[in-house]
């Protein structure tokens, strides 16, 4: 399990200090139906960094955007709605289409960043097998409707059907999840550290899906948000079922 655990914080170092991080991202742009204007010249909807004034139009119709470059033909891009977006690439400037209930939104990214502020790196809590936790996987009597909100405040539904359910120091304890699919199951919660020694938002944990009613939640894999390294993220927050009464001195701490 150690091994595991170290190659995974090795991986989260690298993803944040490499040119794609998010400690890169310079901005987010909401998109209009219609025209949208990119380049460096006051007055763009997406405002670039540096020359040139105009590098060419997103252009939002039909349910679809296109990128309309100066010096080329159009191309349909695809947002971030199914997965990975696709990325127009600019010298050391790029940007990609996000999707949030079909608010679209352009997110732009300096891909040099670390020439200007090198990453400190992260910091862990120990690694301990007491947070490597197999908990059951309970049906829930009736599915349960939330309206998650994200930092900006909106909300977002989530219906939740199961729930995890273990116990710490005596007393049961029930998770939510945020999503579940064939490959992981998400969840967001806050804790004790919280605003201490983790980030305040509350922090992020993906597991395997359930097996025969068992599920496994190892806290040694709980990971910041985007959020906690940008301001240009729009991250959901851990709904008040998820706020423990106790703290998960496991997986990342705040930056």
């Amino acid at each position: 399990m150690l091994s595991d655990i170290e190659q995974w914080q090795q991986q989260r170092q690298a993803e944040l200090a490499g040119p794609d991080s998010w400690l890169g991202m310079t901005g987010l742009f909401w998109l209009e139906e219609g025209v949208n204007s990119v380049g460096s010249a006051a007055g763009s909807r997406v405002l670039l960094g540096e020359e040139p004034p105009h590098l060419g139009d997103l252009l939002w119709q039909d349910g679809k955007v296109l990128w309309q470059p100066c010096d080329g033909e159009a191309v349909e891009l695809q947002t971030d709605i199914k997965g990975q977006p696709s990325t127009v690439d600019h010298k050391n400037w790029s940007f990609f289409v996000v999707d949030r209930d079909q608010r679209l939104a352009a997110r732009l990214r300096n891909r040099d960043w670390a020439a200007s502020r090198p990453f400190s790196g992260l910091e862990f809590f120990p690694a301990a097998a007491a947070w490597h936790i197999v908990a059951d996987w309970e049906a829930l009597a009736e599915p349960l409707g939330m309206e998650v909100p994200n930092v900006s405040g909106e909300l977002k539904s989530v219906m939740v059907t199961h729930q995890a359910a273990f116990e710490h120091a005596g007393r049961r304890v029930n998770l939510l999840p945020m999503s579940v699919g064939e490959n992981e199951v998400f969840f967001i919660f806050r804790d004790r550290t919280s605003g201490k020694e983790s980030y305040g938002a509350g922090r992020f944990l993906k597991v395997p899906p359930a097996v025969d009613g068992k599920i496994t939640l190892d806290f040694n894999f709980a990971y910041n948000p985007p959020c906690a390294f940008t301001p240009f993220a729009l991250c959901p927050l851990p709904p008040p079922e998820n706020w423990l009464s106790f703290a998960v001195t496991a997986g990342e701490k705040k930056p």
